[in-house]
This record gives structure tokens, C-alpha cells and sequence, in this order.
């Protein structure tokens, strides 16, 4: 089974129409993302598994984990490793009678008692968040800041990757409040050279200046 990882990158099609989701992971794999997440809110069903399955070619490629976010049909249709689901998505129990034993699944939890419940139900790591502003979400709940990301990591025993709003600068922060990882989006797709940018990152979570 892939790794969990710590640099999850999210591909994007809502903020940037300069790069296809394929175009937007083979960089983010070339600058050293260790997930990559196709996320598509809007469209057609058709044009999700086309998009998605082109993404999967390049993660399989690459032999780098490959995450469907929210949609567990389109993750099932295209054979990814997974899902990241939220909170309005099917529980995890249902994903992982759809999946399998063996589909990463990962969930946003906002506060420590979703996810114990998402760890009871058998996920593999919880996304915590937001923990710094975003423009991604349109309604994003309130802040929790680097103080409540510390106080939530040591409260459950899943990995926790943090989300929203990570920079390079803020990436170590986040790591020594105790997060597993990261998943980027914005910072990443919208950037001059996203490669170079998921680099950057990659090398802030190795402790190491880029």
C-alpha cells in the first residue's frame, strides 16, 4: 500500500486554468509532492473520471499516491489508492465497504471528537484545518491557528496533515505543532513555477531552506 506521505498537493481547476490536473501533478511529483489529490467541486461525472483518470496515469507513472477528494465513486471508477473525505461526504465506513481493506482514507476533522469517530470508523490519517486563513473554501469555519493545530495533534493518535493556508514559511511551525504532513493547493497552483514551489516545500519539510 502507497504512504500516507507528508506533502499532499491538491490539484486545482477552479482558481487556475493554466495547467490540466494531469499538468498540475506531474509537476508537483517532479518538485517532490508524495500525494497527490484530485479535487474537482463543479461539472460533469464524465469529465471528473476523464480528468481523474488521467491523474491516475501520471501517479501510477510515478508510483506516487493517488487520492480522490469527496467523490468514493470517481476513486472507485478510476482505481485510486483513496479518498479524503469531509465531513458531508459518505462516513468512512461506508467508503471503506466500497474501497476495500486496503484504500487510504483520510478525513477532515475539525475537532478531536470527529476524529476519534473517523479512527473508530478505520481512517488512515485526519486533515485538520483551517489552520491558517485560505481563500479555497468559501465558507471556511473559524480559524484554529498553529495553538489549536498543537492541541488537537496531541489529542489523537491518526497522522494529521494540516490544512489550509500552509505557506513555506509557515511549514515548519505547522510540523513542530506536531502535523504529519501538509496539503497545499492554492500556494502551489497558483504560483509562477509550480514545480519549483512544491520543491520549496518539500525542502521546508525537511528542514531545509529552498
Amino acid at each position: 500500500m502507497h504512504r500516507i506521505g507528508r506533502l499532499h498537493v491538491l490539484t486545482d481547476f477552479t482558481f487556475q486554468q493554466r495547467y490540466s490536473h494531469a499538468e498540475q501533478a506531474l509537476m508537483a511529483i517532479q518538485g517532490g509532492a508524495e500525494v497527490i489529490q484530485f479535487r474537482q467541486k463543479h461539472g460533469s461525472v464524465r469529465d471528473m473520471f476523464a480528468e481523474a483518470m488521467a491523474v491516475k496515469k501520471v501517479c501510477e507513472h510515478q508510483e506516487v499516491t493517488f487520492l480522490i477528494n469527496d467523490r468514493v465513486d470517481i476513486a472507485l471508477a478510476v482505481g485510486a489508492d483513496g479518498v479524503h473525505l469531509g465531513q458531508t461526504d459518505l462516513p468512512v465506513s461506508a467508503a471503506r465497504s466500497i474501497l476495500g481493506p486496503n484504500a487510504i482514507i483520510g478525513v477532515t476533522a475539525p475537532d478531536v471528537e470527529l476524529a476519534k469517530l473517523a479512527e473508530k470508523q478505520g481512517a488512515d490519517y485526519v486533515g485538520f484545518g483551517p489552520v491558517f486563513l485560505t481563500r479555497s473554501k468559501a465558507n471556511p469555519t473559524s480559524v484554529k491557528g498553529v495553538p489549536g493545530l498543537q492541541k488537537f495533534c496531541s489529542s489523537v493518535s491518526l497522522p494529521v496533515i494540516a490544512i489550509a493556508g500552509i505557506t513555506v514559511d509557515r511549514t515548519r511551525e505547522v510540523l513542530e505543532a506536531g502535523a504529519h504532513g501538509i496539503a497545499v493547493m492554492t500556494a502551489i497552483s497558483l504560483a509562477q513555477y509550480p514545480e519549483i514551489e512544491t520543491q520549496k516545500f518539500s525542502l521546508a519539510l525537511l528542514g531545509q531552506n529552498g
